[in-house]
């Protein structure tokens, strides 16, 4: 388990003690600070098959090259940062790109977690990445694309969410629940995920996409385990703030003019 403090309101930051032995990785722009006794290194490959605590190994060309695919894949940076303290623990700092709040997981080799693109801040080196298919059709209908990370093994994963977390076990509501496709951040992989059209008929789906603002699809999540929200979607905020990035003077557009030209 690695020691943290989750510290800051509207744009949280985690500060963790590294132990001598313990090794970090995490995901590129998310590192804020460290101590100078904590070395820093990049890296193409993934923590896959270390024991807790143990420094990255270092494989041949062929292992670069699969952990590099699935780091494409999954559409995140090609490489991770690791850090290593020396002479003693040190610290190292970690932040969103988001204003919101950060979660810590705690993996004990039997439920792993699957987590949204970005939703990704740093973990102990006996945590293991990977990623997971949900299947084309449902990637592209859900928003979150068809592959999602997946991190199982043993250790603490450190995660972020724009907003506030809301945390729920369908078990507790009839064993599903439906998300805003855009509010999913993270869920244990004892779930199962899904996507279901909004509406029975053709105008209902037409009118919940067009004026609804949400879409013709919501996640579906079915199961006991838990699941993690996120209050407000990437979307909603970049839609916000581009309203207020108009030239000055220029008018908002809104209304039938704004639906024509797909700005819901």
């Amino acid at each position: 388990m690695l020691t943290h403090k989750i510290v800051g309101n509207a744009l949280q930051q985690v500060v963790c003690q590294v132990d001598e032995g313990q090794t970090i990785f995490g995901e590129p722009g998310k590192f804020v600070w460290k101590t100078i006794n904590v070395q820093l290194e990049t890296r193409l490959t993934t923590p896959a098959g270390n024991q807790a605590g143990a420094p990255a190994a270092k494989p041949g060309f062929l292992q670069k090259a699969v952990d590099v695919g699935k780091r494409v894949l999954a559409g995140e940076h090609l490489a991770f940062q690791y850090f290593t303290p020396v002479g003693g623990s040190g610290l190292v700092t970690f932040a969103g790109v988001l204003p919101g709040e950060m979660r810590a997981l705690e993996l004990d080799g039997n439920v792993g977690w699957l987590t949204q693109r970005h939703a990704f801040v740093a973990a102990e080196a006996g945590v293991n990445f990977d990623i997971a298919f949900t299947g084309l059709r449902a990637g592209l209908r859900s928003g979150q694309g068809f592959i999602l990370e997946k991190f199982t093994g043993s250790g603490t994963l450190l995660v972020a969410a724009a907003g506030n977390f809301l945390e729920l076990n369908p078990a507790r509501y009839g064993g599903k629940i439906q998300a805003h496709t855009g509010c999913v951040v993270a869920f244990q992989d004892s779930l199962s995920f899904g996507v279901e059209r909004v509406g029975g008929t053709v105008g209902q789906i037409a009118m919940t996409g067009i004026f609804g603002g949400e879409g013709i699809n919501l996640v579906t999540l079915e199961g006991d385990g838990t699941v993690l929200l996120q209050s407000v979607t990437i979307e909603a905020l970049a839609h916000s703030l581009q309203e207020f990035m108009e030239a000055p003077g220029e008018e908002r557009k809104g209304g039938i003019g704004g639906i024509l030209e797909g700005r819901l």
